[in-house]
């Protein structure tokens, strides 16, 4: 189901802000957050993507079957 999104606006019409449904303003925190969370580890090295899922295998969190 679509939701339309609420406009306050000035005196002149303007919109000035918006009034959005929890969830919404909740999912876009958590984007916001998770964003962040990134931009905090960009110049962390990476981890090749078989190491990984071998350390998840390790720590019982992956299933073994290949």
């Amino acid at each position: 189901m679509a939701v339309a999104h609420q406009f306050i606006t000035d005196e002149k019409g303007n919109k000035t802000s918006v009034i959005l449904p929890i969830a919404e303003y909740d999912e876009l925190m958590e984007d916001l957050h998770d964003l962040a969370k990134a931009a905090e580890r960009k110049d962390e090295p990476s981890i090749p993507f078989d190491e990984v899922v071998s350390q998840l295998k390790e720590d019982g969190l992956a299933s073994s079957n290949d």
